[in-house]
């Protein structure tokens, strides 16, 4: 729920931006006030954390808005700040990363300069292939040292690339192969996920031959020789080994970085976001290595040498931002971790990783801490190890309800800090930042402050501003900072209607939140998890939290369902905890009384029942649009990469003995409609 007023009243105090000086550190408001007033002073200053091969003529030009440009007219190559420069410096001993992955019972140490070296070759073998600058190369691959040297290869020849999350199918593979028009794909021929193997290879194949669009060069497949049953066959008329594409150009001088300017395109990454098709989110190169050096330092807390883990894949914007451009542009060792935080092969992965690496900060999901809490509330098997090394823990992707943060910042001794961004925004918009002296116990469920040159509005549905405290439309105010989007890869116009049309001169950030009286953000969801109860609006994620205050449940989703008399209402699938002696029906009136007590009756919260497991996808996020919509009876397509569908079959359960989901058709996974 909402936290309380603050004790202090700030009414009258001098403020910065809204936000009351004795309430924040000096140092924050100063850089926020700058970054916010003069934003092309603040971000002059920041572009000297990258190497430039020609500096900017013009730090800011807002003179086409939305299409904001910065550092315009420098030029400068992703690789060589990644890799190259670190190398010159004397640093290429330095471990860049680190794969651990329990799957394959393997781990690697690669150093800046054996990256350097399988890149250089991978460049060159690329270049023969007639790769060039502006030329798109698409990447299917799983989280591996591989897919980071193929991505800066890519870049290395001034080419973009467009990674695929190695959980899709051959259907949603064609999608983005059809829509980006690649000059060739580079894939691995399989993947492993617990108890099966994936062949990455069958699926590509099948999705080029039902692609419009044949990449005229073959694809390069990279063989994982330590994966097995690997039953994928490659084709010499379509496919060509890694290997051999690196024997290319052995014994050549190795092939230069090519500069491009700050505004041309760093990458292309879909997302399907709230809309129905995915979206070519387009990156472009100067700002965005900027945002991601200056956050690493000053929201993170890592410097050059520090060990960092982005707990994600690099098929999504953390893996891009936060695995390979941010930690290796900084000169930090970024931790790949192919496993899961309960089972491969128990649940002390998490707390093994960081004491064997020594990690510092860590950037997670609050699901993989409920799953360990739910596997191990006891910490049995993460006890054993050290978490001195580690400074803090970094959540976001999801709302993180009150009882499990309390319950990682017990068992894990570090203060856990929400922050809010989005694959759009490539970093975070708001949060709580170790390089200044900010209050490390931010208030309950807030995301933090804001991030410098993000001016946070909360709007209502005229436009006008809300008043604090009170819930609306989350908005941020034009120009956006570097490292934001550019636009949608060929689909301007639906750009400027999706987010810029609703708000003018704002980006509408779709989400749903408000600001407290020290200028704190609150993001409560994404604006349709909002429910109209009898015309009271409620929070989905606030009910979920007050659900979570009992002791017996692990998990929950709350989502809005029709009622006749009252238009939604709220309905409660909860997990309860391991061995819980409570009947269903007994559970479920504590439950019922609870949200009577913290909410209030306004809530009409009745619908409530268990489940063993909620369906989520392989990132962790629970899927409460598709449970709504299956208990209207609707249609529901899953995305290919639902963890488990079959857990739909104890979902329909649930709900059917809630009178909903009656006529609901089967719900199907998008790979099977291949």
């Amino acid at each position: 729920m909402e936290p309380g007023p603050s004790a202090v009243n700030y009414e009258g105090s001098e403020s910065v931006c809204g936000m009351p000086v004795e309430a924040h550190d000096p140092l924050y408001l100063k850089a926020y006030r700058q970054s916010v007033q003069n934003p092309a002073a603040f971000w002059e200053e920041q572009g000297n954390l990258l190497d430039w091969d020609r500096p900017w003529e013009k730090v800011l030009d807002n003179s086409n808005p939305p299409f904001t440009k910065w550092y315009v007219g420098g030029y400068l190559n992703a690789c060589y700040n990644s890799i190259d420069r670190h190398i010159l410096a004397g640093r290429g001993s330095n471990v860049a990363l680190i794969h651990d992955s329990p799957l394959t019972g393997t781990v690697r140490r690669v150093t800046y300069q054996e990256l350097y070296d399988q890149i250089v070759l991978l460049a060159g073998g690329l270049a023969k292939l007639g790769v060039v600058k502006g030329d798109r190369v698409v990447i299917y691959m799983p989280l591996i040292p591989e897919t980071i040297i193929a991505m800066l290869a890519i870049v290395r020849l001034g080419a973009i690339h467009s990674v695929v999350f190695g959980g899709f199918a051959a259907r949603e593979l064609c999608s983005r192969i059809e829509h980006v028009e690649p000059k060739l794909v580079i894939a691995s021929n399989v993947g492993v996920e617990p108890g099966k193997v994936v062949p990455y290879l069958d699926i590509l194949h099948s999705a080029i031959n039902m692609s419009r669009w044949r990449p005229p060069q073959r694809n390069i497949i990279f063989r994982r020789d330590n994966v097995t049953p690997d039953t994928t066959k490659l084709d010499p008329l379509t496919d060509v080994l890694w290997s051999d594409i690196l024997k290319m150009s052995e014994g050549e001088r190795p092939i230069a970085c090519v500069p491009i300017e700050a505004n041309d395109p760093l990458y292309i990454l879909y997302t399907s976001g709230t809309t129905d098709k995915p979206k070519g989110v387009l990156r472009t190169i100067g700002g965005h290595l900027v945002a991601l050096v200056y956050t690493l330092r000053t929201l993170y807390g890592i410097n050059p040498g520090h060990t960092w883990w982005a707990a994600s894949d690099m098929g999504w914007v953390v893996g891009h931002s936060y695995i390979c451009y941010g930690p290796l542009c900084l000169g930090a060792t970024s931790i790949m971790y192919e496993g899961k935080p309960d089972r491969t092969p128990d649940p002390g992965q998490y707390f093994r990783i960081i004491d064997q690496y020594q990690v510092r900060s860590i950037f997670s999901v609050p699901t993989s801490f409920r799953v360990i809490r739910r596997a191990d509330p006891d910490i049995s098997y993460g006890r054993q190890y050290s978490m001195k090394s580690l400074r803090a823990i970094f959540i976001a992707g999801e709302h993180c309800d009150y009882e499990t943060k309390s319950w990682i910042e017990k068992t894990f001794k570090v203060p856990v800090l929400n922050h809010w961004w989005q694959t759009e925004t490539g970093s975070a918009v708001t949060a709580t930042c170790l390089g200044f002296q900010q209050n490390l116990s931010p208030p309950t469920y807030s995301t933090g402050l804001p991030l410098m040159g993000y001016d946070v509005k909360i709007l209502k549905a005229d436009g006008s501003e809300a008043q604090t405290s009170e819930l609306g439309r989350i908005a941020l105010k034009l120009p956006l900072p570097p490292g934001n989007m550019a636009t949608l890869y060929k689909n301007e116009e639906l750009f400027r209607k999706l987010y810029f049309q609703k708000f003018p001169g704002y980006y509408d950030t779709m989400d749903a939140g408000y600001k407290d009286e020290r200028g704190y953000i609150f993001v409560t969801a994404r604006d349709d998890d909002v429910i109209n109860v009898a015309g009271h609006r409620l929070s989905t994620s606030s009910l979920e939290d007050a659900v979570l205050r009992h002791p017996d449940v692990v998990d929950v989703a709350v989502f809005g369902v029709p009622e006749a008399t009252k238009g939604q209402v709220p309905l409660c699938l909860y997990i309860p905890v391991e061995n819980c002696k409570k009947t269903d029906a007994k559970l479920s009136t504590e439950i019922i009384k609870l949200i009577r007590d913290v909410v209030g009756p306004i809530a009409a919260f009745r619908l409530v029942t268990s489940v063993n497991n909620l369906p989520r996808t392989r990132s962790g996020k629970t899927m409460r649009k598709a449970m709504a919509d299956f208990a209207r009876n609707e249609r529901v397509i899953l995305p290919a990469t639902i963890d488990d569908a079959s857990v739909f079959v104890e979902i329909r359960r649930a709900l059917n003995q809630l009178g909903y989901a009656m006529t609901a058709p089967d719900p199907i996974v998008a790979k099977l409609l291949d």
